[in-house]
């Protein structure tokens, strides 16, 4: 079995949290999956602390998940309206889909341009032009409001932000069995942006750490060094490229890894989103640097990591281009037997679901040990 031929299995799709499965667990109680090359093991998320060491540096992303679904009029037609990502020009990427009562179905193409799609509030997008050349699914919206007399004009990101706020739920699809409070979507690192800017989808490697399990993290030795990535919204279909996202790398944070490494410690990314600004932030010399705007970065393994060590990671769809992210960090070998191993342990698939660690492979003329010897076998 390889990743190309997977398909999560009938069953399989995690659709509550953990925590609404049973009593007496928290998020912590998902199932891990740990491999180190081809070899694999199975825990649960609460031995984390027990798989890392002193000198370890987690990479986590502080993006908050945004109530980013909201309910529209095309016409006389009803939509669902996921706001994607935030331009600079104050402009949203926006998708429009059709609701069905289970989240929402299939993506519908947007546009033409010009096309407008009424919210609550009198709020308004006027869809203006795709996204990329790659297809209509995402296309740039200028959004509008009237004022007291009836005019219209391009109204200020409050106007939108109330409208999410009062009437906006978080993004969800049809293998999920219900709505749930924004505050499900929200990881233990999930910060604030003082621009009201966020995730439109959960940076979800991060979903079953908790305060407790950071403390004892903490305790143990492990650093974590906080970046931040905003996700635009996933493609359940067409499993195209991610677009470009907004990200910041702080001094601190680089400083962090760059000092993990160079002490023998490993770097590891929790989540796709954090391998991604972290590698967007570091130069050829393999350094890595504060930086901070729009990455377009696809990691794949022609163009490889190199900063990332190991990764934290939910289990992705076959197609997903996640997937050549983690065969660029662990190879394709690694990555088929890791999915063969969940599919036969009916792991649980999406962002509720169970979590895969990749670590560095012990080298086998090393022994049991070599993995405490430093930076040379990383």
């Amino acid at each position: 079995m390889t990743t190309a031929t997977v398909r999560v299995p009938e069953g399989l799709h995690a659709r509550v949290p953990v925590e609404q499965r049973g009593p007496g667990l928290d998020r912590d109680g998902v199932r891990l999956l740990v491999s180190r090359g081809t070899e694999v093991s199975h825990h649960t998320f609460a031995a984390l602390p027990g798989l890392l060491r002193a000198g370890d540096l987690l990479v986590v992303n502080t993006s908050p998940t945004l109530a980013a679904a909201v309910d529209g009029t095309v016409g006389h037609a009803r939509v669902v309206v996921h706001l994607s990502t935030r331009g600079d020009d104050g402009r949203w990427a926006v998708e429009l889909r059709d609701p069905n009562g289970r989240g929402t179905s299939r993506a519908r193409a947007g546009g033409p341009a010009g096309t407008e799609v009424r919210l609550p509030r009198d709020v308004r997008l006027v869809l203006e032009e795709p996204l990329s050349e790659r297809g209509e699914r995402l296309w740039w919206a200028r959004v509008s409001s009237s004022d007291a007399a009836g005019v219209r004009a391009v109204a200020e990101a409050p106007a939108l932000a109330e409208v999410l706020r009062e009437h906006g739920r978080p993004i969800r699809y049809s293998y999920t069995e219900r709505d749930q409070p924004l505050s499900v979507y929200q990881t233990v690192f999930a910060l604030p942006a003082e621009d009201g800017a966020g995730s439109a989808e959960m940076p979800s490697a991060g979903r079953p750490f908790t305060a407790r399990l950071v403390a004892e993290l903490v305790s143990r030795g492990v650093q974590f060094a906080p970046i931040t990535l905003h996700t635009g919204v996933a493609s359940a279909e067409a499993h195209e490229p991610p677009y470009p996202e907004r990200f910041a790398v702080p001094e601190a944070s680089a400083r962090l890894i760059n000092a993990a490494r160079a002490g023998g410690g490993r770097v590891v990314a929790v989540g796709t989103t954090a391998v991604r600004a972290v590698e967007s932030a570091t130069g050829p010399d393999g350094v890595v640097r504060a930086r901070e705007g729009w990455t377009d970065l696809v990691v794949t393994p022609e163009r490889g990591v190199r900063v990332v060590d190991g990764l934290l990671t939910g289990l992705h769809e076959p197609e997903a281009s996640h997937l050549l992210m983690l065969e660029a960090v662990a190879g394709r070998a690694a990555i088929d037997r890791a999915y063969e191993a969940a599919v036969e342990g009916r792991y649980l698939w999406h962002e509720f679901g169970d979590v895969h660690l990749i670590l560095p492979e012990i080298p086998p003329e090393k022994g049991p040990h070599a993995e405490h010897c430093g930076s040379n076998y990383r």
